[in-house]
């Protein structure tokens, strides 16, 4: 669908030899962040993507940047910036567009080298959102699957989720959003508003927690979940959410296989326009969030920091903000939030993603027209 076409970043201020990873050649946007533990150097790598949505990190230190508009970008260890070519059509349209960018768990034997994305899939002049895999061939993609599809597609624009993350046992992990739909959250033979888990090629898992159940899909792991876009699975194998509510009530939740997160009938958020409360603050056989955001968070993207240059931080949440231009770390004991701290406010605008790389440095990127990816490690 898209031809490929090569351009240079924006020139960047400085050149730094990284202690990490590559040599990538960085503006230094901030020498210094003081937070309660470190001191931190934030730094763009590459800039010019059209409202990046999502990054993942190649073995040899290169990134896949996703594009919403409907482009793959593989970035340079330079900063060059190429896409992709062999997408398949995408409806680019509000919140719909190429989304998610993830790689198989072990890309990189050969085998398995397997990038697997999102995107919302034109059906008439409606649009579902959709899991797909292809293969890395220069500066093309190959061997192109449609893995899952939605059953019900809904008017183009809203919800998509789309998030995906990979549980210690090789199955998948993928957000499908409400579709706009809030009450289509609590429709068990729908995939909308929920979280699956399917197997690498997009089947079912035998262990799923509905299979068996003629009333509820098999895909689904959990339901009531209203637009996750946040979606990590930890080196404990837990899997962790962070999901819009409406106006407020945007949540940090812990994902249970089989529970119901509540969405529309549970949430503390607002209605857009008279400001009511939406549902009810809890519910019997519905699962409470662990953590309720302050304000308007609309938080996308979700990492654990496991890397030993970020010291006290080993094991804590990283959620990047939208509307809030955050990035918040999270520090959990079990199911209990027992600190909280704010680490960017604005540097770099809307948080799309938050990823840890291989190298052990946080990588970001930022919903914008003109979109960066950028680097935070502690100042040597």
């Amino acid at each position: 669908m898209h031809e490929a076409s090569k351009r240079l970043a924006v020139p960047l201020l400085a050149c730094i030899a990284g202690s990490v990873g590559s040599a990538q050649a960085a503006e230094i946007v901030a020498e210094r962040i003081a937070t309660e533990h470190l001191e931190l150097r934030l730094e763009r790598l590459a800039e010019g993507f059209e409202h990046p949505w999502s990054v993942a990190m190649l073995p040899d230190g290169r990134f896949l940047v996703s594009e919403r508009p409907g482009r793959l970008a593989l970035v340079d260890e330079d900063g060059s910036i190429t896409h992709l070519e062999g997408l398949p059509e995408i409806s680019a349209q509000i919140q719909g567009g190429l989304l998610d960018v993830a790689l198989h768990p072990l890309y990189g034997d050969g085998e398995n080298d397997w990038i697997y994305f999102t995107w919302s899939k034109p059906d008439g002049s409606q649009t579902a959102t959709a899991l797909g895999r292809a293969r890395l061939d220069d500066n093309r993609l190959i061997d192109l699957e449609t893995l899952f599809e939605q059953e019900q597609p809904a008017d183009p624009g809203r919800h998509y989720g789309s998030r995906l993350a990979w549980l210690p046992d090789g199955t998948l992990l993928m957000s499908i959003g409400d579709r706009g739909s809030p009450s289509r959250a609590q429709e068990s033979r729908d995939h909308a508003g929920s979280i699956l888990r399917l197997t690498e090629t997009g089947g079912v898992p035998e262990d799923n927690p509905f299979v068996g159940d003629d009333e509820t899909l098999d895909e689904i792991f959990t339901l009531g979940n209203r637009n996750a876009q946040g979606l990590v699975v930890t080196e404990e194998g837990e899997a962790w959410a962070t999901e819009h509510g409406p106006l407020g009530g945007d949540e940090l939740n812990r994902l249970v296989g089989g529970e119901n997160y509540g969405w529309p009938e549970v949430s503390l958020g607002l209605s857009y326009g008279a400001q009511q409360p939406v549902g009810e603050d809890s519910l019997p056989g519905m699962r409470d969030p662990i953590h309720v955001f302050e304000d308007r968070f609309a938080p996308s993207g979700l990492a654990q920091v496991s890397s030993p240059m970020f010291g006290e931080w080993q094991g804590h949440l990283l959620a990047g903000g939208l509307q809030s231009e955050q990035l918040h770390r999270l520090a959990l004991d079990g199911d209990e939030l027992v600190d909280s701290e704010v680490v960017l406010d604005g540097q770099i605008g809307r948080i799309r993603d938050v990823l840890q790389g291989h190298d052990g440095a946080i990588y970001l990127i930022n919903d914008d027209p003109q979109g960066s990816l950028y680097r935070l490690r502690p100042v040597d």
